[in-house]
């Protein structure tokens, strides 16, 4: 993996993995179909590859004014309660789906492909219909809160993610909580109204395609750039060839921007 951009602009061209892609290309048709009990043989391969099983949880949390809010904790193996652990908050795409989606998407593509940073993965099911409304910020927030509370979270390492709809609340996060999280990822996710500049320091590894017909490339881009001439750490894979729902064709990238962002995260 290379490192952060310097000077020019300059795509990190990303490697397809045609067995990810089947793998995750068969995850996203169960749910279409509603086949959820195979999934657990579906991602075992990728499960295997990535190391030792954590131990998720499936719970709810309520939001003030608005109701329940089901959400997955994933406790990486081995987890030391005397040991800070980086956190992880999983933004599913859209496509809902039923209870616990985003803990479909953790297992299946978060939470593997990240295993390496050793971290504590929270994947909550967005509340209303987009991340970026304010019950979904409130909820969301507090939530995170609660798992610090509750876990040995190193608050220097703390990254926000997501695909699609969720890389759109990967941006909004990031920009609205630049106090909390200190690494983004944004996965084929639109950038939306908030300014970049509020990112300030904070390490963001932007993922999308240029074969995307769903979200636009030329906006990541765009923001990539931005960020890149305002001197920020900042990183841009680039993907040929990977249309918007064909999932599988990310999670090798999103793997390599979990490595960037550790060794920006070691770096401090």
């Amino acid at each position: 993996m290379q490192g952060p951009m310097h000077g020019r602009l300059r795509p990190l061209h990303g490697r397809e993995d045609s067995d990810m892609r089947a793998l995750v290309t068969a995850v996203v048709v169960m749910v279409a179909l509603g086949g959820l009990g195979t999934m657990a043989g579906a991602g075992s391969e990728l499960l295997a590859q990535a190391g030792g099983r954590p131990e998720v949880e499936h719970l709810t949390f309520a939001i003030e004014g608005h109701g329940e809010m089901p959400y997955a904790v994933s406790v990486p193996a081995g987890y030391d309660p005397a040991t800070p652990h980086p956190l992880i908050l999983a933004l599913h795409p859209g496509g809902k789906q039923g209870s616990y989606y985003g803990s479909l998407h953790m297992r299946q593509m978060f939470e593997p492909a990240l295993r390496a940073l050793n971290a504590v993965v929270v994947a909550p099911d967005v509340p209303t219909r987009r991340w970026t409304s304010d019950v979904s910020d409130r909820g969301v927030m507090a939530l995170l809160e609660r798992i610090v509370e509750t876990y040995n979270i190193d608050r220097a390492r703390i990254l926000v993610t997501g695909f699609s709809l969720g890389g759109r609340g990967t941006w909004f996060f990031a920009t609205r909580h630049p106090d909390f999280f200190t690494g983004a990822i944004p996965i084929a996710g639109r950038p939306g109204d908030e300014p970049l500049d509020a990112l300030g320091a904070m390490p963001v590894h932007i993922i999308h395609s240029r074969a995307d017909d769903v979200v636009p490339f030329g906006p990541a881009e765009e923001a990539a750039r931005q960020l890149e001439e305002a001197g920020g750490a900042v990183a841009f894979t680039a993907l040929d060839r990977v249309g918007h729902y064909a999932m599988g064709g990310y999670v090798r990238s999103l793997r390599d921007a979990g490595e960037w962002m550790m060794e920006r995260w070691n770096s401090r």
